[in-house]
This record gives structure tokens, C-alpha cells and sequence, in this order.
């Protein structure tokens, strides 16, 4: 038998390192959802020991030789998945490369233990609680920035912005949110003032029992494409999606006084389901077989969320079947389409981020983004961050912070270590306004089958242009094809300005 050639010895290499990855975030997701708060100590020692042994796998001497060796012998010989998948593998052993296996571990300890710190910091409004955790989450990543700022010849902020946003510029994001933050106050004032032409709005009456919330949400997803065989639907802290694509995890919050909050966070979550079940099957456990990148991935669960869910033609389908799961008549006040369309398109400035509306959201990340660059800097010391989320809030949407809880307690991003990671956010928003608008205008009846509850062909449309190609091509390179042109933000704001504006579905 012929000994493996270098490119099948990284393939079974890369094997071993993806099953890794996967059982570290089963368990992460054990730890968000159900484990005991006993247990935090052990559970940073198996992740950390995880993330050790896999930094080990990847970063053994042979593996660069093997790369060398596949590129140089095998790879104008292989198809264009495998020099994909080839290339993918370079990029994730270069960023592993340059931190020491003692790194990689004390960043993933520093960050577990911060995190489970922030749970009771959060609950309290204590910040005090969590500053000197957050403090060595922030030096590690900063030791961690530099390593990789110098490998790759980039900054800082980019050289951990490319772990979330491969080839991600923080010039060209500053740029983009500096655009959006600059019209973004007029579309607010537009919007409010359409808003405030419309007859008052009847909300459904409360209160919404979870186990009602639960039966409803279930049955959307379902509906939507979700395979309750490949996943679940669990509680947390904060909503997420986890697991694995044969495995996919989400989590939601509920309130009895508001069933939409967890409706559309459900919603949201599926998308990003929806996406890592269509990742290409036969690439698994191989990186070209991974999501594209976070911004790619945020656009699948806001085109789902927001284009989608919250448009007039699925409001249409969804408004009685909300009413007959959360036990309320069809004709009871509030309940029709209209005024289930209204609320989920509402406009109102607010503390939260993940409650906030479509035009005040990119507000809250341009914030985020501005702050954890001068935090990584030093321009910003941890101690004067409250202060600074306060005058920021001020300053980009008009509200008064009253307390830590509600400001720079209320994201789990920085304490888990995620920094670099927000601006992905309103990438992935105005992406899904790209791709959702090329989706209808090459399958015509995509309005019409949601109004059907029918996403099939929406699905399908993803799954082709989208999803079934994981990391074959760059982000840039699958947007043009499916759109006809990289990223451009006109076409979000001109969804904003149709949908809140001129009140177009």
C-alpha cells in the first residue's frame, strides 16, 4: 500500500483537530445551558486542556512540513475543493502558530473564568465584581494580538478582527460604520416621524406562558426548515447557537409580558441553524467544510430574522397561527397581520442590542467596535468603560444608561474573550439586505411562498449560493457571484429607508 500523501496526512490531521473543536463547544453549550454552577472550575479545566491539546495538534513541528510539501508536490494536482480546503488549512496554522501552547491555555482559563463571573456581575449590576477578570482576558488577548499582528503584517485590532472576518480591515469597517453613523440619525428621525403618523398601535395582550412561547416557537422553526433529529431548543442566559451541524444547539430566553423577544431570537438562531446544517456534508471535518466567516454567518440568521420574519408576507401566514399557539382568538385586538407587523418593525431607541430594532442597531455595534479598539489600544482604560459606554449611548442613539446591567455588563462578548468579533454584526446585516434582495429577484415567488409559510424556495436558493459552499470561496468572492457586486452598503440603507420610511413590507 502507498504511504499517504502529505495532503491525506493534514486531512487526517484536520480530522482530529475539527472532532476536538466540536466536543470543546458541546461543552461550552453544556455549560451556558445546564451545568451546575459547581461545576465552573471543572469545566475550565476540561476547555482549557481541550483547547491545549488541539493548539498541540495543530501546531506540531510536521505540520508546516506537511504543508510545504502539499503545496509544493500535490497542489496544482488537486481539485479546486481540496486547494481550497489546503488553503484553509494554511490560514488556520498560521494564526495557531504564533501563540505558545501556555497562551492559548491561559487565555481559555482567563476567559471561562471571566465569563462565569460576568453570570453574577450581570445579575448583581457590579461591575466592580468582574473588572479584574476582564482585566486579564484583556492583557492575554492583547499578548495575543501582537504575536499575530507580527506574523501576519497587520494591526492588532485586524489580526484578531481575521479570526472572526478573514481579510477584515478595520480601516474599511471605520469607513463604512462612519457612513452609517452619519445617516443614521436622520433615517431615525424619518422613521419615527412615519411611525408617528400610523394610528396608535394595539399590542396583544399578555400575559404569554412560557410553555405557550415554547409550542410556538417549535412550531416556526419546523416550519422554517429547522430538524428538531439535528438539534435542539434549550435556555440560557444569553441566546445563542452552538453545537455542531449534525448537532445544532439553540438557546433562547423567554418573558411572559413579551412573546416577541424570544419569537424572533428563536428566529434569528434558526438562521444560523439553518447554515451550518447546509454546510457542504461530504466536507465535514474539514475547514473548507466550515462557515465562511462571522459576517456570512450573521447574514443567515438576520436575513432569516429581519428580511424574512419580520416582513409583511410571512406576518401574514404567522399572525393567526401566533394567535392559536399563545391561546388567543384570531380577531382579538392586536392579533391580525397588520399590527403584528408594526410591532416587529418597530422603531424605538434603546438600551439592549439584541432587542433593538433594524435602524437603531447598527448603533449600538458602531459603538461596540469604537470601544474595544481602544480598549485593545489602551486608549481606553477598563475603568473608565462604563463612563465611555454611557456617553457613547448618548451620543449615537439619545438614551440615558442608569446602570451597568443595562450598559457594558449586558453583551457576554468581552467576557468570553470575543474581541474583534462586533463588527460582524452590521456586516452580516447589511449582507443579508444584499443577498435576501438577489434571492427575490432570481426566484420572483420567494415573497408569495412566505406568505404561505412556505421558506423552501428561499432555502433552496441559500443553500446553492450560500451555504452548500462553505470556505471554497472568499466572502467577497460568494456575495459577487450571488449578487453581482461585493458588499455595498447602499443597498442595507435603502432597505431601511423602504421598510420604515415608506412603511414597504
Amino acid at each position: 500500500m502507498d504511504a499517504p500523501t502529505a495532503y491525506a496526512r493534514l486531512k487526517t490531521r484536520f480530522a482530529r483537530l475539527t472532532h476536538l473543536e466540536d466536543a470543546a463547544g458541546m461543552l461550552h453549550w453544556d455549560l451556558s445551558t445546564v451545568m451546575p454552577e459547581g461545576g465552573a472550575d471543572a469545566r475550565a479545566a476540561q476547555l482549557a486542556t481541550l483547547r491545549a491539546v488541539s493548539h498541540d495538534l495543530l501546531t506540531a513541528p510536521e505540520v508546516g512540513a506537511l504543508l510545504d510539501g502539499a503545496e509544493r508536490d500535490e497542489a496544482t494536482a488537486l481539485d479546486p475543493w481540496d486547494r481550497a480546503n489546503l488553503d484553509a488549512m494554511r490560514r488556520q496554522w498560521r494564526h495557531a502558530t504564533v501563540l505558545s501552547a501556555d497562551l492559548v491555555e491561559a487565555h481559555s482559563r482567563a476567559c471561562s473564568a471571566c465569563e462565569m463571573a460576568w453570570r453574577g456581575a450581570r445579575a448583581g449590576d457590579d461591575f466592580a465584581a468582574v473588572r479584574d477578570k476582564l482585566a486579564t482576558v484583556l492583557s492575554l488577548t492583547r499578548e495575543i494580538a501582537a504575536a499575530k499582528a507580527e506574523a501576519l503584517g497587520r494591526s492588532p485590532y485586524d489580526a484578531l478582527l481575521d479570526q472572526y472576518e478573514p481579510d477584515g480591515r478595520e480601516a474599511e469597517i471605520e469607513a463604512v460604520f462612519d457612513d452609517l453613523a452619519a445617516d443614521l440619525p436622520g433615517l431615525l428621525d424619518d422613521a419615527l416621524a412615519a411611525q408617528g403618523r400610523e394610528p396608535a398601535l394595539v399590542r396583544p395582550a399578555g400575559p404569554f406562558p412560557v410553555e405557550r412561547q415554547r409550542a410556538l416557537v417549535r412550531h416556526l422553526m419546523e416550519r422554517i426548515g429547522f430538524d428538531f433529529r439535528h438539534g435542539r431548543l434549550d435556555e440560557s442566559l444569553h441566546p445563542f447557537c452552538g453545537g455542531v451541524p449534525d448537532d445544532v444547539r439553540i438557546t433562547t430566553r423567554y418573558d411572559e409580558a413579551d412573546f416577541s423577544g424570544a419569537l424572533m431570537g428563536v428566529l434569528h438562531e434558526t438562521g444560523h441553524a439553518l447554515y451550518e446544517r447546509g454546510l457542504p456534508a461530504a466536507w465535514r471535518d474539514q475547514p473548507v467544510g466550515r462557515a465562511l466567516g462571522m459576517s456570512v454567518h450573521e447574514s443567515q440568521s438576520l436575513l432569516m430574522e429581519m428580511q424574512a420574519c419580520r416582513s409583511r408576507a410571512f406576518l401574514t401566514f404567522a399572525a393567526p397561527v401566533m394567535a392559536d399557539k399563545l391561546g388567543a382568538a384570531p380577531d382579538a385586538p392586536g392579533w391580525d397581520a397588520d399590527s403584528l407587523y408594526r410591532l416587529n418593525t418597530r422603531v424605538e431607541p434603546g438600551l439592549i442590542r439584541v432587542d433593538a430594532d433594524e435602524v437603531t442597531y447598527p448603533a449600538h455595534v458602531i459603538l461596540r467596535f469604537r470601544l474595544e479598539r481602544a480598549l485593545l489600544s489602551g486608549d481606553l482604560a477598563l475603568d473608565d468603560l462604563p463612563g465611555a459606554w454611557r456617553d457613547g449611548m448618548r451620543d449615537l442613539l439619545g438614551v440615558a444608561v442608569p446602570d451597568d446591567r443595562t450598559g457594558c455588563l449586558q453583551d457576554i462578548h468581552w467576557y468570553d474573550g470575543a474581541i474583534g468579533y462586533f463588527p460582524t454584526y452590521t456586516l452580516g446585516a447589511m449582507t443579508a439586505a444584499q443577498l435576501f434582495q438577489a434571492a427575490v429577484t432570481a426566484v420572483p415567488d420567494v415573497p408569495e411562498a412566505l406568505a404561505r409559510g412556505d421558506f423552501a424556495p428561499l432555502l433552496g436558493w441559500l443553500r446553492t449560493h450560500v451555504h452548500g459552499l462553505g470556505q471554497s470561496v472568499t466572502a467577497r468572492e460568494m456575495l459577487t457571484r450571488a449578487t453581482g457586486r461585493p458588499l455595498d452598503a447602499a443597498v442595507f440603507k435603502a432597505h431601511l429607508r423602504r421598510r420604515y420610511v415608506d412603511r414597504a413590507g
